[in-house]
C-alpha cells in the first residue's frame, strides 16, 4: 500500500469515528434539517387532503386549501377523539359558540384530529357537531406533520398525536394562532378565538352554556367497555378540573 492511499484511508477511518460520526455534527450552513418548524402567523395553510364524513354517511376527502381560499376560516385541533379534555371542553366550546363566531364573519368551524375519518364520524355523533363544526380526520398525520405540531406519543401507547391549537385563516394565510405546548387546553378554545374576533366570552358563561354530551353511548378511546352513566352522574361532572388524557 502506497504512503498517499495509507493516508487517505487513516483520513477516512477518523472522519467517521465514533466520536466524530457525520450524523452527530451540527448541520452546516446552508444544510436543511429535516425537522419543519412550527406553523407561525403570516404562514399559509398547506395544501393537505383530509377526510370526513357528510351528514348523510358519505365519506368525502377535502383539500384544506381549497376550503380556505378566499373564506375566512378557524381551525382547531385537539390530540384525539374521545378523550376528556376534548370532549368535555375543547369541542363543546366550539358547538356552543359556533353562532357566535360565524356571525364574526367566519364561514366555516373545523376540528382535526390524528384519527381515522370512522372513529371522527361517530365522534362527531356523540357530541352533536352537527352541521356546525366539521370533524376532519387526518388519519396518517400527514397534515399535522406539515404544520410542524406532531408529538409522539408512542410511550404511552398512543402513537404520533397533534399539538392542540386553534387559529383564524384569511384566505388560507395564518392571521391569528393559539398553540398549546402539548396537549392542555389553556389557550386555544373558543373564548380566545372569540375574543381574537372582538367578542370576548367569559368563562363561566362558556362552562354555563357548554352542551350536554350522551355519554351512555361512548365508548372509551382505549377500546374497554362502557359503564351507564346517570344523568345525576352526568350534571356532578366538573368540566374545569378535567386533565389532559397524558
Amino acid at each position: 500500500m502506497t504512503a498517499s492511499l495509507k493516508a487517505s484511508t487513516l483520513s477516512l477511518y477518523k472522519s467517521h469515528s465514533p466520536n466524530r460520526s457525520p450524523f452527530s455534527q451540527k448541520p452546516s450552513a446552508g444544510r436543511r434539517s429535516l425537522k419543519v418548524s412550527a406553523l407561525s402567523v403570516g404562514d399559509r395553510i398547506p395544501a393537505s387532503e383530509l377526510a370526513y364524513f357528510d351528514s348523510e354517511g358519505g365519506k368525502h376527502t377535502v383539500n384544506l386549501a381549497e376550503i380556505c381560499a378566499g373564506k375566512k376560516v378557524v381551525l382547531f385541533a385537539v390530540p384525539g377523539a374521545f378523550t376528556p379534555t376534548c370532549s368535555l371542553k375543547h369541542v363543546p366550546g366550539f358547538i356552543t359558540n359556533a353562532d357566535a363566531i360565524k356571525a364574526k364573519g367566519v364561514d366555516t368551524i373545523a376540528c382535526v384530529s390524528v384519527n381515522d375519518p370512522y372513529v371522527m364520524d361517530v365522534w362527531a355523533k356523540s357530541v352533536g357537531s352537527g352541521n356546525k363544526v366539521m370533524m376532519l380526520a387526518d388519519g396518517g398525520a400527514v397534515f399535522t406533520r406539515a404544520l410542524g405540531v406532531d408529538m409522539d406519543k408512542t410511550n404511552k401507547g398512543l402513537g404520533v398525536r397533534s399539538r392542540r391549537y386553534s387559529m383564524i385563516l384569511e384566505d388560507g394565510e395564518v392571521k391569528v394562532l393559539n398553540l398549546e405546548d402539548g396537549g392542555g387546553l389553556t389557550s386555544s378554545g373558543a373564548e380566545e378565538i372569540l375574543a381574537a374576533l372582538g367578542s370576548p366570552l367569559s368563562k363561566e358563561s362558556f362552562l354555563s352554556s357548554t352542551p350536554e354530551i350522551n355519554v351512555d353511548n361512548v365508548q372509551p378511546f382505549w377500546g374497554g367497555p362502557s359503564t351507564p352513566v346517570s344523568s345525576a352522574q352526568e350534571g356532578q361532572i366538573d368540566v374545569g378540573n378535567v386533565k389532559p388524557f397524558w
